[in-house]
């Protein structure tokens, strides 16, 4: 049936045929013209799954209601039935707030049907949604509406116009806890015997819980598919049929489906029961044979005679889409005889690809100044720590991320993981650094105090073309397995202010899997000035980069679709595998909960929502000696204590104080966020000295909030084992959940705030319109100039509409960050102090303690905890002894972040070591400072560099001088451990100082 589209008619001549040509023609056919394998219905087309099940009706129905099919139920004790729930959206799409549909078809239905080409057919049919009104009124109404998005690409112009039909799309795009527990509506009229019209209401009457240990339905596409599953296989489900008779003609029209019948004027009467027995809905041909079924209104007995012009239109385009996907499909277009059994076959799995999708969707690699050495970013939540994080030459590796592709079947399945073995590959990577021709960071554009803030100007302002700031190398691509070290694989092309910058390369493993390795740290100024500034230092570069991966792939020489990725080049992670206590991957969920990309999560696990958060704030006690007394082990609020942990895990009432101790110690912005106090003691993103606004310190996310507010009040699952072990390799988690797991490790071990700016990327990415979908960043179109804003980036200009916060270009996410890295990776410490006044602690607050350390176990320490030898308090006390992360680098602020630059691979590791079994008191693991590669005459103090005086600008070195003073007097190291200096870091707030 495929050949030259016929001109689509005039709505108002021809509603019927003109929908008849847009949805069948236009978008069914177009589909199918594409390729569309098999052929799918023109809406409705996500399917989630077809139930076999029962229509009873109780011998009791009063006499009035014994209409049609109804009696027919009553009279044999029930009929068979088949249903097939759906959303309206493309497979590949998420069915998040879509609108859900239920066809029922009866089967031992007799009598002559409406539809003449199966009017013998024993069958009836039943159609539903999850709203109880339709968003048009009239056929005419539904072709305008339909012209608007399918012809004219005039749909926001028509909803501009049309408010109720705005109004209804928007009440209809609801989230749905699962497709048995949502109620729905038939929307349209019907008739009930020769004067009577009626609507059908079908209302849920029980099911099964769904699955809490099931893969969280933010990150799964075919959530409502999968919980189908898992209910049905549990148990059965019924719903109870209503009818609401058409009581008052004004108020009940029959052709005004935007009118609401009120339950009010005419209560719905309960008719009968669809009960869905347990089963599987993947049982071997029953997804196949739901699909292959044909739903019409229509297809009904005289006395259910649809009403309305809606429905007018409905039976011809519902029977020609039918028949064209039935044709194209070779399936047979008659009704079913007798209904389908319950299948005793083993069940079969769909594995065609129809399309693919790179995982992770965002992959974060890092820096490291090793030529050659490189480890893998991790690909599960609790990835296994590295042997060795340097070189021979004892130099720091770089991370390197691996990407991978997936192929997914039509209903938005995994199917397998496409490599080399089984498919042909083809990468192209374009990564750029664009620091230099952006804007200054000050501070946060899109909180309230960043129109206190210095103003965001250009940096480098003077540089003609704008271009000579820009290290944009292209794009390199690579197909095939183990390639590596080919000088066509390398970005070294760009060029800043005419001097070669290398910002990393492609790689393949043995199985074709993409390797990306960024830069190698290097930074360096074009003048020789040395750096100033945390943020801002003109005339410099640094080599991290960031840009859209994309692939290529055909299977048995067939193009498949694949979902592009983007990946981000970071500094060093200087305490692998730990997270800090609100992660980039909480950040995002959270982001697409509040924009309605994905759902707010029904079910509070202990062990997914609740314990992450404790255990993260235990295990920065390696990396911050503030943290490490508070939360570390043996410490006041040491959460992991075995004995604490299984009362915080239970819902036992008696635990309800603890559970409520341990919330209320969580800082609320609105409540005490300039406080020192709550927890987690962590800078923010509007962090100033003095403090200005409740952004001075970090909260949780609010997601994160409300989970643990649910957890409070008992509200979780008490899903702790205290024996289960982490997965430590992606192959060994479930096909089915690797690329969610993809996705959420590689974010995981990054930052989210204090943005200030960040570690790995900054504030943009709270925000929802930088991405097509979650985790995934909306590219922009090749060959678009950036866009320019001035000599000043404002707040109101970085938030509009035409800004910068929608789809992104290679090195646009990392142009937002510190140049160079290195300035303000040794700017953000802890407990900055102003050199006068009562201080809070030399340890806390703190920034970004997970991967840029604050104070750490050393390596001396370390052996004396481990010595059996020693005396137990001498090795008690080593292991509570904490040295400064930074005290290798000299006193001076300005000279450290200098130096950073040169010395940054230098700096430890704090890599997991095992503790000792001979000491009850000491911790069975612990983290240590590893791999210092300074070589000093001496070792330097283990406190120097603790205190970090921030002292105004341009003061006079008397002030200077006093300030350290101050600062000593106040503390226990010795001057000389004291770094003090302007830090413009922690003055973003002029008028305040």
């Amino acid at each position: 049936m495929s050949g030259p589209v016929e001109p689509v008619p005039d709505c108002a001549d021809d509603p019927t045929g003109a929908l008849r040509a847009m949805f069948v023609d236009l978008v069914q056919g177009g589909r199918i013209a594409q390729g569309q394998e098999p052929a799918l219905r023109p809406v409705f087309l996500k399917a989630h799954g077809s139930a076999r099940g029962v229509l009873t009706v109780d011998a009791g129905l009063p006499e009035e209601l014994r209409v049609g099919f109804l009696e027919e139920a009553r009279a044999r004790g029930g009929l068979t039935a088949w249903v097939r729930f759906s959303s309206d959206t493309v497979p590949s799409r998420s069915d998040l707030r879509t609108t859900l549909g239920v066809g029922i078809k009866l089967f031992g239905v007799p009598g002559t049907k409406l539809l003449a080409d199966r009017s013998a057919a024993d069958t009836q049919d039943l159609l539903l949604q999850n709203h109880d009104v339709f968003f048009v009124d009239t056929a005419r109404d539904m072709c305008e509406f339909t012209r608007a998005g399918v012809v004219d690409n005039t749909l926001q112009t028509y909803l501009d116009s049309h408010p109720v039909t705005r109004t209804v799309l928007l009440d209809m795009a609801k989230a749905e806890e699962s497709a048995l527990t949502a109620t729905y509506w038939s929307v349209l009229p019907y008739g009930f015997g020769d004067e009577r019209h009626i609507k059908y209401k079908l209302v849920p009457a029980g099911c099964p819980e769904g699955d809490p240990q099931a893969v969280p339905p933010d990150e799964d596409p075919s959530f409502l598919r999968g919980d189908l599953r898992h209910r049905l296989a549990a148990g059965e489900a019924a719903f109870d049929l209503f009818v609401q008779v058409r009581t008052d003609p004004e108020r009940m029209p029959l052709d005004r489906a935007t009118v609401r019948w009120e339950e009010a004027e005419s209560a719905p009467v309960r008719v009968a029961r669809l009960t869905l027995h347990q089963q599987s809905t993947e049982a071997r041909g029953q997804a196949a044979y739901g699909e292959n079924l044909a739903f019409n209104p229509w297809h009904s007995l005289p006395e259910h005679r649809p009403v309305g012009s809606i429905a007018e239109a409905r039976r011809e385009v519902y029977r020609a889409s039918a028949t064209r996907r039935r044709d194209a499909n070779g399936v047979p277009t008659t009704e079913p005889g007798p209904a389908r059994p319950a299948s005793t076959e083993p069940p079969g799995r769909d594995t065609r690809i129809v399309r693919a999708a790179i995982h992770p969707a965002i992959g974060v690699a890092r820096v490291g100044d090793s030529a050659e050495g490189f480890f893998l970013a991790p690909e599960v939540d609790e990835a296994p720590a590295e042997a060795v994080y340097k070189d021979a030459t004892g130099a720091l590796k770089r991370q390197a991320v691996r990407f991978r592709v997936y192929g997914f079947n039509a209903a938005g399945q995994p199917v397998a993981e496409l490599t080399a073995d089984n498919a042909d590959l083809l990468w192209t990577v374009h990564v750029a650094n664009k620091k230099g021709a952006w804007y200054q960071f000050q501070l946060a554009l899109d909180i309230p105090e960043a129109d206190e803030a210095p103003p965001s100007k250009l940096r480098n302002p003077l540089v003609r073309p704008r271009s000579r700031l820009v290290i944009d190398p292209g794009s390199r691509s690579v197909r095939g397995r183990d390639r590596a070290g080919l000088t066509g694989l390398r970005f070294d092309t760009g060029t800043f202010l005419g001097t070669p910058v290398y910002l990393g390369e492609l790689r393949t493993d043995r199985a074709g899997r993409l390797l990306f390795l960024g830069g190698r740290g290097a930074a360096a100024s074009a003048d020789g000035l040395p750096a100033t500034d945390f943020a801002n230092n003109d005339g410099w570069h640094d080599d991290v980069a960031d840009g859209p991966v994309r692939a290529e792939v055909r299977i048995d020489g067939r193009s498949i679709p694949v979902e592009p990725a983007w990946v981000v080049v970071a500094p060093p992670d200087y305490a692998p595998g730990l997270k800090s206590v609100r992660t980039l991957y909480d950040l995002l969920r959270d982001t697409y909960v509040k924009a309605g990309l994905l759902p707010r999560p029904q079910v509070v696990s202990f062990t997914q929502d609740v314990l992450p958060v404790l255990r993260r704030l235990c295990d920065l006690q390696w990396v911050n000696h503030g943290l490490a007394v508070q939360f570390g082990h043996g410490g006041r609020d040491h959460l992991l204590a075995p004995e604490r942990l299984a009362r915080l895990a239970s819902k036992d009432p008696a635990h309800k104080e603890l559970r409520r101790q341990v919330w209320a110690s969580l800082r609320h912005l609105d409540r005490d966020g300039m406080s020192t106090v709550p927890w987690p003691p962590v800078y923010g993103d509007a962090m100033s000295l003095p403090p200005v606004s409740p952004r001075q310190h970090l909260a949780l996310s609010p997601l994160q909030y409300d989970l643990l507010t649910r957890w409070m009040n008992g509200a979780f699952v008490e899903d702790f084992r205290p024996a289960a072990r982490p997965v430590t390799r992606l192959d060994d988690v479930p096909l089915a959940e690797r690329p969610a797991t993809l996705d959420r490790a590689a974010l995981s071990f990054c930052l989210a705030d204090a943005f200030h700016p960040g570690c790995e990327l900054t504030w943009p990415m709270r925000h929802a319109t930088l991405y097509s979908a979650p985790f995934r960043i909306k590219h922009r179109q090749t060959g678009l100039p950036d866009q320019q804003y001035g000599s000043v980036l404002t707040p109101q200009a970085a938030l509009a509409v035409d800004g910068p916060l929608y789809a992104q270009g290679p090195g646009h996410l990392t142009r937002w960050m510190a140049v160079p890295w290195h300035t303000d990776t040794a700017s953000c410490r802890s407990g900055y102090d102003q050199g006068f006044g009562p201080r809070y602690d030399p340890y806390l607050p703190t920034f970004w303690p997970a991967r840029v350390p604050n104070h750490v176990l050393a390596e001396e320490d370390y052996a004396i905890a481990m010595d059996p030898a020693r005396p137990q308090e001498e090795r008690r006390l080593a292991f509570e002894r904490r040295s400064v992360w930074l005290r290798w680098l000299p006193t001076g602020y300005e000279t450290q972040i200098n130096e950073m630059v040169r010395d940054f691979g230098r700096l430890g590791i704090v890599e997991r070591r095992p503790g000792p079994l001979d000491t009850p008191g000491l911790p069975e693991t612990m983290m240590v400072e590893s791999e210092v590669t300074f070589t000093p005459e001496a070792a330097p103090p283990r406190e120097r560099n603790l205190i970090t005086v921030h002292v105004p600008e341009a003061v006079d070195p008397e002030v200077r001088a006093d300030a350290v003073a101050a600062a000593a007097a106040l503390a226990e190291p010795p001057d000389e451990e004291i770094s003090a200096g302007y830090i413009s870091k922690v003055t973003r707030f002029p008028g305040h100082r």
